[in-house]
């Protein structure tokens, strides 16, 4: 229920609401709407219709909503990792090589021996 919380939350703060606001709006108290955010309640499935309706969502959405600023932050981080991996890659390919030709290096060595 936290995460749900912090949905909620978040989606209140994006629309610049208060938690007197949103709590009037819901006909319940400051206090239990304050539970709400922060995962102590339970919320029931009427509640969850009630707070989806205001924000003007489904359940669905409610429940499955992502911040769209943490899912570009996410992206960057993910581009970040990508590249460091390809860099990676790269130096990997060239240790391979450095490896075969010293192996070459030594076989033809022997060879003279």
């Amino acid at each position: 229920m936290k995460l749900l919380g912090k949905k909620i939350r978040l989606l209140r703060h994006q629309r610049g609401w208060s938690q007197e606001d949103v709590s009037k709006q819901l006909d319940i108290s400051i206090p239990a709407f304050s539970k709400i955010e922060t995962g102590i309640t339970d919320v029931n499935l009427s509640r969850l219709e009630q707070i989806s309706a205001l924000f003007d969502m489904s359940v669905v959405e409610l429940l499955t909503y992502n911040d769209p600023e943490q899912e570009v932050k996410y992206a960057s981080d993910l581009e970040i990792a990508t590249k460091k991996l390809q860099e990676r890659d790269a130096e990997v390919i060239d240790l391979q090589k450095k490896v075969i030709e010293l192996y070459e290096e030594i076989r033809g060595m022997k060879s003279y021996v």
